[in-house]
């Protein structure tokens, strides 16, 4: 079994707004996005999936605290505090922790409006 076929569901992970501004009147062609970012916490164990995409979504991830395991093209990357990775129209994956501890990242990206 591939890494992307065995992605669970989401399990173990919360998201807190942190803020958002609208768009639209900031940036020409933005009407109905917004910058969003969020504090995301991935208990131990947690997992972020199954697998997805960022198609009409790009994003940046900063890690707080613990560590991630980013899942993509077949391949496992742990990244730990002071670490990161963009999010664009090709990222394919899923997340998770795999530690023993709470492992939190700062994720901002442009989303529809909900």
């Amino acid at each position: 079994m591939s890494d992307e076929q065995a992605a669970p569901e989401t399990k173990g992970v919360t998201a807190e707004p942190l803020g958002t501004v609208d768009l639209g009147p900031e940036i020409e062609g933005m009407a109905g996005r917004q910058l969003r970012m969020r504090l995301v916490t991935f208990e131990p164990g947690a997992v972020y999936g199954p697998v997805h995409d960022h198609v009409d979504r790009p994003g940046i991830v900063y890690i707080l605290q613990g560590t991630i395991t980013d899942h993509r093209d077949g391949t496992a990357t742990d990244y730990e505090p002071g670490l990161g990775w963009p999010e664009d129209r090709n990222t394919t994956h899923w997340l998770e922790n795999r530690g023993t501890t709470p492992a939190v990242e700062i994720s901002v990206d442009i989303v529809r409006h909900e």
